[in-house]
């Protein structure tokens, strides 16, 4: 496939918040430890599982339940694009908006880790990476940069670079170096 339209049933991360958080089971509660008089008297911890997938995030490090909600829906994204997988058809593929988002040479032009498309980004080059069995030189053929460009890329994200030596590891192949 040539990515997947905003459109698709499995395209997760190109929903808004409110409509990805619908599609979780949101459990508040209480977390002990330091953080004062208030913490351990309130829910305030939210952990989200994300139904359709099966993914869980959580946040409890603040006082407020709606600023833990937000963090945990960040990092639901974020375990999203690493965990959830998509088909890629090499005979027809062109990089999707969101990888080149995530690579453009242009600074101007590129997102990073705080933009929330960045997780989009990831997970269509994890989904391409694995279609060319984890060989860093050709999934950047695909995408259409330099070996060196996305190898600068993955070490630059140390949760991403984790997981691509993960997958690297699985398969017999040397891990990435930072």
């Amino acid at each position: 496939m040539t990515g997947m339209s905003p459109t698709s049933a499995d395209d997760y991360l190109a929903l808004d918040d409110a409509a990805l958080l619908r599609q979780c089971r949101v459990e508040n509660f209480r977390v002990s430890g330091p953080g004062g008089q208030h913490r351990n008297k309130t829910d305030s911890a939210v952990r989200l599982t994300h139904e359709p997938t099966l993914v869980v995030a959580q946040a409890s490090e603040r006082r407020s339940q709606h600023e833990n909600r937000r963090r945990a829906l960040a990092r639901l994204r974020q375990a999203i694009a690493f965990e959830v997988r998509r088909p890629v058809d090499l005979d027809t593929y062109t990089p999707p908006p969101p990888l080149d988002a995530v690579l453009t040479a242009k600074k101007a032009r590129r997102i990073g880790p705080r933009h929330r498309d960045y997780p989009q980004g990831v997970q269509s080059f994890l989904d391409l990476f694995l279609a060319v069995d984890c060989a860093l030189g050709k999934a950047a053929g695909y995408a259409g940069t330099s070996t060196g460009a996305l190898s600068r890329f993955v070490v630059a994200n140390r949760p991403l670079l984790r997981r691509v030596n993960q997958l690297r590891e699985e398969r017999g192949l040397r891990p990435l170096r930072p």
